[in-house]
């Protein structure tokens, strides 16, 4: 027997009932075609049309209708703090690392040498392990990416 395949996605607040769940990392959640494996262990096909950037909240809609939620997973980040998080926020993005963005924090992935950055100009990293759900890029593209795209 075939597995189910997604053909389509739809964005979270979008939909009403899921009938699984599917815990991805930031990492994971950047995909066009993918097998992946529910939380109720029934394995399904993505199918994108392009690779698609997906957020905590989304769902993949199966051949059938069935609904399938995506669930940001836990992971080793970053936790930022510092007297001027704006000018660290600035050094952040000027690197290029994807940053989640928060009114007393900044929260990135681990990463030594950013970590070793963050020390040199005075912000406090702690590591942490939670969700990770950074801002999008600009112009309405869901990723940062680095100079070699």
């Amino acid at each position: 027997m075939t597995s189910p395949t997604a053909h389509n996605l739809v964005r979270a607040g979008r939909w009403q009932e899921a009938q699984d769940q599917v815990t991805l990392t930031y990492e994971d959640r950047f995909l066009r075609r993918k097998r992946l494996i529910t939380a109720r262990d029934e394995t399904f096909l993505v199918d994108l049309p392009q690779t698609t950037s997906l957020n905590h909240g989304d769902a993949f809609e199966l051949t059938g209708g069935a609904l399938i939620e995506v669930i940001a997973a836990s992971e080793p980040l970053l936790e930022v703090t510092a007297p001027d998080l704006t000018r660290v926020a600035w050094h952040i993005g000027n690197r290029h690392t994807p940053c989640q963005i928060e009114a007393t924090r900044l929260v990135i992935q681990r990463d030594h040498v950013i970590r070793d950055m963050l020390d040199r100009i005075g912000a406090t990293a702690r590591e942490i392990t939670e969700p990770f759900t950074p801002e999008g890029g600009a112009y309405g593209h869901g990723r940062t990416h680095s100079h070699a795209h």
